[in-house]
């Protein structure tokens, strides 16, 4: 395991450059503090300056959103919610068994008066049971022949009074919870049930009578039951529906958990206080609220800024390594890409924390997201520009300066900024480029404002925003180029073509004091450029590496045979002289190239040209002369080429030479010749670095026997043709 990630990290975390890091950590640094500081910072100032009843001598602008909770509001709240909950009442079984007892005591004590005198009988009740029951009532209840059905008529009239509940009010209740209703729970073989009762409805132990009355009316009893039996069951009804504190209270409780307290808000960029009014009790409460609720007051806050930034950071650098990129950035790459990156976090939260104005407007539309994405696509490329386009947007939506608006138009705005300009070779093209990335954000535009709902009155400057946003960023794009290229000496498709310009003063004076390598020059640049085409390498840096790759010939031009007429200069010094010489081109080129600010591809292009190759010729000349010959005296100064335009120059320009020596090239001559040369490369280890497969090896070789083949007048016979002429010959 410890192997596999030796060997997967490098891959996947770039190498530490103290120079290019440290600069990286300044910035994450300095993002950190804009955002601690504009996040946390309050504009109010003295809050004893503001007083209610005061005339207010400057404007607060609230700088950013604020929700707070209106204590007196959900006070208000709850106190209404309360007068809306019904007092609970519980019916209370045991009193109803109590009664009905009561009842069946009684008549099973007058059940024992039977056989006496209606006088004695009556005498006897008022004994037990004093000034509960009138004489009348008595002398009905005795005398009646059906008084024996009164028991089960009286436990039914009872049992039906009692189910109604007789109430006894709370001294509370009445006032303090709902005014109209109250709740009755009653125990069932099911479990409790409620029924919501009128307060007008309510029986109480004083009103019986009536209920009683009503309710026998429906009875299925004799009338003489009917008409004593509201007087004769009275005074075994009691209270049983008490009021249940405990679950009112819980009734109370259930209702406030359920109420949401009272939040209000106080909108970014919205006028606390107005300069010039008087400032009221309301405006007084909000400013309190909008300066005890300003972010950043909590270290907590701090703490979760700084940890997120570090993420920033640790993200940025896994994002700089070759899986997402595809290859190791530059330091001068790093700092591009590590400035862009600050100036747009720093730049959008400076501009969202600082303008109160851009409440409800996008702030994205402010920021030139795509002006700084096309320069990272000029300078890195698409893939990198993408990346970015993806993560910055993203990067600054956490750190609070997009809202989700915002962030949908800068990714849009983004992602057509770094795929507009692939391939652009023209200066034109960034123009067209603005233009496209103008329409897409006019469409992104579009698409937030239908999420949103907006009105169709905010179509017209949000679109005029959008596409000047893009406009502008193409034109700045334009402009910011020319320097950007030469301060950081970068390799863009605008340079090269610069570059590639045959009129430069020192191609001029190449085609003047060595016109054969100038002529080598530009038929170099022919093939590698046709190879790089055909196996998607850079072909206009292959072009104008070309093009320079011999400059160093310059200073000695009569040496190199391409310049040279009938006499050969090599033929009157000594081998290891001439070996100096010819080596000596490349190290003459580099150092012009740097004296000219060549970018450094096209440095790397001129020194690898020839690898680390040995002058063959003389070595071979000189070891024939002397017995001790040191191979690395013969050998060039140079490297193997790292790249893949590097190789195919290197290839084009040993193929160029090579096939002049050939006497009437074929397609078939040249094409095994190529594959000597190429094979001869690779055995010396020429082209281990350049990344170069067998496949592009194959591309190549065609690619330069077609531009070769075009190249000479003289006719070419193809192998298959001669293969058909022979066989028609000898038929």
């Amino acid at each position: 395991m410890k192997m596999k990630l030796k060997h997967f990290l490098p891959h996947f975390v770039p190498r530490f450059r103290p120079e290019a890091d440290i600069f990286s950590i300044a910035l994450c640094v300095a993002a950190a503090a804009v955002i601690i500081v504009t996040g946390s910072g309050s504009s109010i100032g003295r809050m004893d300056e503001f007083e209610s009843g005061k005339v207010a001598d400057r404007d607060i602008i609230a700088g950013h959103s604020v929700s707070y909770l209106d204590e007196e509001a959900t006070r208000l709240r709850l106190d209404t919610i309360e007068k809306q909950i019904p007092a609970v009442y519980q019916l209370s079984a045991d009193v109803s068994f109590q009664v009905l007892d009561s009842w069946n005591t009684f008549c099973d004590f007058t059940d024992t008066l039977v056989n006496r005198t209606p006088n004695a009988a009556r005498l006897a009740v008022d004994a037990e049971y004093p000034a509960d029951f009138s004489n009348i009532t008595l002398d009905i209840y005795f005398s009646t022949p059906e008084r024996t059905s009164f028991r089960k008529h009286g436990e039914i009239l009872l049992e039906k009074i009692l189910s109604r509940g007789i109430f006894s009010p709370h001294r509370d209740e009445l006032t303090q919870y709902n005014g109209e209703i109250v709740e009755l729970l009653s125990l069932t073989e099911t479990g409790w049930r409620k029924d919501y009762i009128s307060r007008s409805d309510i029986i109480t132990a004083a009103g019986t009578n009536e209920q009683l009355t009503g309710i026998v009316k429906t009875m299925d009893a004799p009338n003489i039951f009917k008409a004593i039996a509201a007087d004769l069951v009275k005074p075994f009804v009691r209270d049983n529906a008490f009021f249940s504190f405990s679950e009112t209270q819980m009734r109370l409780f259930e209702a406030r958990e359920q109420s949401p307290p009272v939040i209000r808000t106080i909108d970014k960029g919205k006028k606390i206080i107005r300069k010039g009014f008087v400032i009221t009790e309301a405006e007084i409460k909000e400013l309190n609220a909008y300066n005890y609720s300003t972010p950043g007051r909590d270290p907590r806050n701090i703490i979760g800024i700084v940890f997120l930034v570090i993420l920033f950071y640790i993200l940025f650098i896994i994002m700089r390594g070759k899986i997402i990129l595809g290859r190791e950035l530059s330091n001068n790459e790093r700092y591009l890409l590590t400035t862009i990156t600050g100036l747009y976090i720093i730049g959008s939260v400076l501009l969202r924390n600082l303008s109160p104005q851009f409440e409800g407007f996008p702030v994205s539309l402010a920021v030139p997201t795509s002006l700084l994405i096309m320069l990272l696509a000029v300078f890195m490329g698409t893939r990198p520009a993408l990346v970015m386009a993806l993560t910055l947007p993203l990067g600054t939506y956490l750190a609070g300066a997009f809202d989700f608006s915002s962030y949908i138009i800068a990714l849009v705005s983004g992602a057509t900024a770094s795929t507009v300009l692939h391939k652009t070779e023209s200066r034109m093209g960034i123009i067209k480029a603005g233009l496209i990335i103008a329409v897409a954000n006019c469409i992104a535009v579009i698409i937030v404002l239908l999420i949103q709902g907006a009105g169709f009155n905010e179509y017209p400057a949000m679109l005029f925003w959008a596409a000047l946003n893009g406009i502008i960023s193409g034109m700045l794009t334009l402009g910011f180029l020319p320097p950007l290229e030469h301060a950081l000496n970068a390799v863009t498709p605008f340079r090269l073509l610069e570059l590639s310009d045959l009129n430069a003063p020192i191609l001029r004076k190449l085609f003047t004091a060595a016109p054969g390598t100038y002529s080598h020059s530009l038929m170099v640049a022919n093939l590698a450029e046709q190879a790089c085409q055909d196996i998607g390498a850079n072909a206009l840096l292959a072009r104008v590496g070309a093009y320079y790759h011999d400059i160093g010939k310059i200073a000695n031009p009569d040496y190199f045979v391409e310049n040279q007429g009938d006499h050969n200069r090599h033929d009157d010094i000594a081998p290891r002289l001439s070996a100096t010489v010819i080596r000596s081109h490349v190290k003459l080129g580099v150092e012009k190239a740097h004296s000219l600010g060549l970018p450094k591809d096209v440095v790397a292009i001129i020194g690898e040209h020839h690898g680390n190759s040995i002058i063959s010729w003389f070595y071979n000349k000189a070891a024939e002369q002397e017995e001790m010959v040191n191979s690395e005296d013969f050998s060039y100064p140079g490297n193997p080429p790292r790249s893949k335009e590097s190789a195919v120059v290197m290839l084009a320009d040993i193929t160029e030479a090579a096939v002049r020596t050939l006497s009437k090239p074929t397609a078939g001559k040249m094409e095994k010749f190529i594959q000597q040369l190429f094979e001869a490369k690779v055995d010396h280890g020429q082209l281990a670095e350049s990344e170069l497969s067998f496949r592009d090896l194959e591309t190549i070789k065609k690619a330069f026997v077609r531009v070769l083949a075009g190249y000479y007048h003289s006719r070419i016979e193809y192998p298959k043709q001669k293969e058909k002429e022979d066989e028609q010959s000898r038929g």
